[in-house]
């Protein structure tokens, strides 16, 4: 039996302070919520979440870049924590008021001195990206809320911090997985088609637009998956399917039962080039292996960037179809799951049974 790891060890600690409410570690770490969406400080008077909901993050940066909002009961974001975590969060908040200059390393340095190795090697560890990646992520944020809200496209760039030469543009055209109208008319107006059946995870939805395949999800009721779909695309007109998702549906049924596939369902889904790159790869573990976030992140040439493919795996918008749950620990246990940790042991044992 392989022994707990040191990471382990520190989510089973953060459990039980979430468990307890525990006061005391407010401000050391948050607590994300994968059903609502939300996270929240150790001792949030709101009710206790399911084990397999939750996620841990250092700072409230973390899990705001991962897509979950402040609670608004306990307001996590008034928490500072260590010195050190102090430091990072304060680099985040000098860094996303100045998204319209270029902040380099050697600017930050000056600016809270520290040498430039240093200052990116702490930020590094608390939220797994150098500082010019939190920017680009940033900007790329306030982009998109600025574009769902209904700026225009030259607005929502120029708020956003980026600036209007051609290059730029077909910068966050990729980054977008489209160009930034179309986006801004997709985020107001774009249809997507759901449908619901039973699967041996319980519930699944999946919902496509006219392009291909957007979400696939599990839950234990229609609602709870509803829900989800209308956090993922709030602008969006949802509509219930009328019979074409039912045959991708059937065949995905089929691929969890161990039936090969003639071609993978088509896909519509919006990546950054690093979650593109993880994606792909997690396509190519072949049906019953597993591969470590270690093995994955060696794999794609970013050996240093464990926690990063942790994240886009956790971010994967299409269960099954991009085999997220494939992914491991080290030591073999089962690491995290955006659906439930029971579902990713079953679909492992599925998967191995054929």
């Amino acid at each position: 039996m392989p022994l707990p790891t040191p990471a382990h060890d520190e989510e089973d600690a953060r459990w039980q302070a979430v468990l307890a409410r525990d006061a005391a570690r407010d401000g050391q770490f948050v607590f994300a919520v994968a059903s609502t969406g939300v996270y929240c400080r150790p001792s949030c008077a709101a009710r206790r979440p399911r084990r397999e909901n939750v996620r841990f993050f250092p700072i409230p940066e973390a899990a705001e870049r991962a897509g979950y909002r402040a609670c608004l009961r306990c307001r996590p974001r008034s928490f500072s924590g260590s010195p050190e975590l102090k430091m990072v969060r304060a680099i985040c908040r000098y860094i996303e008021q100045h998204l319209d200059e270029p902040v380099t390393l050697d600017r930050l340095s000056k600016e809270f001195k520290q040498s430039p190795f240093h200052l990116q090697r702490k930020f590094k560890a608390v939220l797994g990206i150098t500082p010019r990646e939190y920017a680009d992520s940033s900007r790329l944020k306030t982009l998109k809320r600025n574009l769902q809200a209904g700026d225009s496209v030259t607005r929502a760039m120029y708020d956003a911090g980026y600036g209007s030469s051609s290059r730029l543009y077909e910068r966050t055209a990729s980054q977008l997985g489209m160009t930034p109208d179309k986006y801004r008319r997709g985020a107001i107006a774009a249809t997507i088609r759901y449908a619901c059946a039973d699967s041996p995870l319980g519930r699944m939805l999946i919902a496509a637009t006219d392009k291909g395949v957007c979400s696939i999800q599990f839950g234990r009721s229609d609602g709870e998956l509803l829900e989800g779909l209308r956090r993922e695309f709030p602008f969006a007109l949802r509509k219930q399917d009328e019979g074409g998702l039912h045959s991708w549906a059937g065949a995905l049924l089929k691929h969890m039962a161990g039936k090969n596939l003639d071609a993978s369902l088509p896909l519509d889904i919006r990546a950054t080039a690093f979650q593109r790159q993880v994606w792909t790869y997690l396509q190519s573990i072949p049906f019953g292996q597993t591969k470590s976030y270690r093995e994955v992140a060696q794999a794609i040439g970013r050996p240093s960037a464990c926690r990063a493919v942790a994240r886009a795996c956790a971010t994967n918008p299409v269960a099954v179809e991009i085999p997220c749950h494939r992914v491991v620990r080290e030591d073999g246990t089962m690491g995290g799951y955006r659906w439930g940790l029971e579902r990713k042991k079953a679909l492992l044992h599925m998967e191995k049974s054929f």
